[in-house]
C-alpha cells in the first residue's frame, strides 16, 4: 500500500519532470540538497511545509502540493524511536488519558511556537525540528475533537513557570491551555509548588486505558519508554492519581492560577516592549549627538576692534 509520503513523492517527481527539471536542478531553486529531494521523492522524507510551498512556486503547480501537504497526517510517516511509536499507536485509539506532567507542558496540549521552540533545544536541523512539530500537531488532533476521548491532565505548577521559548510563547501556550480545559472532554488541573502537602509522582506518567479494557502505565526515562500492564501496578498508580486530583485546585481553581500566570507574562512582555523602545530612543539620541559632534569645526573670525 502507498503511504502518504510516497503518494506525495511520486506526485513531486511529476510536476519535476512535467517542467524538465533535474532533481539537482530544482534542489538549487529551493535551495536544499539534492539528496533531499530525491528522498522525498522516494517517500523516505517527510517533506515541510516551506518545501512544498516552494515546490509549488519553482514548479507552477497552482499550489498543489502544499494543499495536499496540509492535508496529510504525517504522523505515521515519521521515524520514531520503537517504544515511542508503541506509545503513539496507543494514543490513536486510546478511550481514556490520564497524565501527570512536570516541568514541561504535556505533548498533547503544546502549542506550535511551544514546540517548536521546545524541539530546537536539541535538534539543529530545522528541517528535522518541523517534522517533529507536524508529528505532534497530528497526534493531539484526536484528543481536541469534539468528540475526542477523555483527557484529564494535572500539571505541577513548574510546567506554567519554565519558560520555553519566550514570555509570548508562554503567554500563548497558557491562553491554549484555557481553551482546551473548555472542551467537554478535557480537564485540566494544576498542583500548585506551595501545596507541600501534596504527594505528586517521582515523575511524570500516564494512565492509559484502551478500548478492549487493557490498561497501561506508561512513563519515559532519558532515551527511552517505559510500559508496564501490571493490574496490581496500574491499581497503585491509578489510586495515587486519584489522591492527587482530589486534594489539588479543581478545574475551574486552576483555571484561575492558569490565567494569572499568563497575565503575568503579558505584563513581562509589555514592559520588555516598553524597555525596548526606551532603549532604542536612547541609542538614537547618543547617535544623533555623535553626528552632532563629528562635524567639522571651522573657526569663527572674530571681529577687529
Amino acid at each position: 500500500m502507498t503511504t502518504n509520503a510516497e503518494f506525495f513523492g511520486e506526485l513531486l517527481r511529476h510536476f519535476r519532470e512535467v517542467a524538465f527539471l533535474t532533481q539537482e536542478a530544482l534542489a538549487r531553486e529551493i535551495p536544499c540538497d539534492r539528496s533531499y529531494v530525491a528522498r522525498v521523492e522516494a517517500g523516505t522524507r517527510v517533506p515541510s511545509d516551506t518545501f512544498a510551498k516552494k515546490c509549488d512556486e519553482v514548479l507552477g503547480t497552482g499550489g498543489v502540493l502544499a494543499r495536499l501537504w496540509g492535508r496529510v497526517d504525517w504522523y505515521p510517516q515519521v521515524e520514531h524511536p520503537d517504544w515511542f511509536r508503541r506509545r503513539a499507536e496507543m494514543d490513536a485509539e486510546v478511550v481514556a488519558l490520564r497524565e501527570y506532567q512536570d516541568g514541561v507542558m504535556p505533548g498533547l496540549l503544546q502549542t506550535e511556537d511551544y514546540m517548536r521552540a521546545l524541539f530546537g533545544r536539541r535538534l539543529r536541523n530545522a528541517e528535522e525540528v518541523e517534522e517533529r512539530v507536524r508529528a505532534r500537531l497530528s497526534r493531539q488532533q484526536r484528543f481536541l475533537a469534539e468528540d475526542g476521548p477523555l483527557y484529564v491532565a494535572v500539571l505541577d505548577e513548574s510546567c506554567l513557570r519554565n519558560v520555553v521559548g519566550s514570555g509570548r510563547v508562554m503567554r500563548d501556550q497558557l491562553a491554549h491551555l484555557l481553551s482546551a480545559g473548555r472542551r467537554p472532554n478535557v480537564r485540566i488541573q494544576v498542583a500548585p509548588s506551595g501545596l507541600a502537602e501534596l504527594v505528586r509522582p517521582n515523575a511524570s506518567v500516564s494512565l492509559i486505558e484502551l478500548p478492549d479494557g487493557h490498561r497501561w502505565v506508561y512513563s519515559e526515562s532519558l532515551d527511552r519508554g517505559h510500559f508496564n500492564d501490571d493490574p496490581a501496578v496500574y491499581r497503585l498508580h491509578f489510586q495515587a492519581y486519584d489522591v492527587l486530583r482530589a486534594d489539588a485546585p479543581s478545574a475551574g481553581e486552576s483555571a484561575a492560577l492558569i490565567r494569572d500566570a499568563m497575565e503575568a507574562y503579558e505584563h513581562h512582555e509589555d514592559a520588555r516592549d516598553r524597555r525596548g523602545d526606551l532603549d532604542q530612543e536612547l541609542l538614537q539620541r547618543r547617535q544623533r549627538r555623535q553626528l552632532r559632534g563629528n562635524r567639522p569645526r571651522f573657526p569663527h573670525r572674530r571681529p577687529r576692534p
